[in-house]
């Protein structure tokens, strides 16, 4: 199964899903509609310019990704970096200036992309360790953003209403909880199946 996906997903392929993906998102008529709700700013434009930037770095040459591993190694340099675009663009000023300023917005597609493109890449390399310690950082901060959008009376960002902002709250909240639960229960499933190919590799007593 993995090799039929891995003959599919060519890089010609995902490069030219990502060129699609970004003249989709780039598109004026659907940049307003997702930009329209706060829920929809952060919760379906960035998760998808990132998968925009995860297809094009598999459209890259084999040299390119190998020079990228030597300054990622272990995928902690390409997480920080993850970690570090996120928490910008959830601060409600920087959303309410994408929506004003074509430069401000033009900057936070590209760090999206390339945070997506640094997320594949540093995955995989990551390991388990690695991997919790970086869920352990973003998924809290985004379950606190989520709150403070729930609880707080005051609008945060000037572009959306209030009752949106407490949506897309309530959506973050979930949204962390779900990927946090996701991760441990594939944590879960490694072990046992770890555990499982041990017992089976072990020699049988006398």
């Amino acid at each position: 199964m993995s090799a039929r996906v891995a003959a599919l997903c060519t890089p010609a392929r995902q490069g030219a899903a990502a060129l699609a993906l970004g003249v989709l998102l780039a598109w004026p008529a659907v940049r307003a509609w997702l930009e329209a709700t706060m829920w929809r700013h952060m919760l379906l434009q960035f998760p998808l310019w990132m998968l925009a930037g995860a297809c094009l770095a598999g459209a890259l040459p084999p040299a390119l990704r190998a020079r990228a591993a030597r300054w990622n190694a272990h995928g902690i340099a390409g997480l920080v970096g993850v970690g570090v675009v996120l928490a910008v663009l959830m601060v409600p000023r920087v959303l309410d200036l994408a929506l004003r300023d074509p430069v401000v917005e033009c900057a936070k597609c590209a760090a999206l992309l390339l945070a997506g493109a640094a997320l594949r890449g540093s995955w995989g390399a990551a390991g388990l360790v690695v991997q919790g310690f970086f869920l352990g950082n973003v998924l809290p901060m985004t379950a606190v953003v989520g709150q403070l959008y729930s609880d707080t009376p005051l609008r945060l960002c000037n572009a959306y209403l209030q009752d949106d902002q407490a949506r897309l709250g309530a959506w973050l909240v979930g949204v962390a909880a779900l990927l946090a639960l996701a991760w441990l229960a594939r944590v879960a499933w490694w072990l046992v199946r770890r555990e499982a190919t041990g017992q089976a590799l072990a020699p049988k007593g006398p």
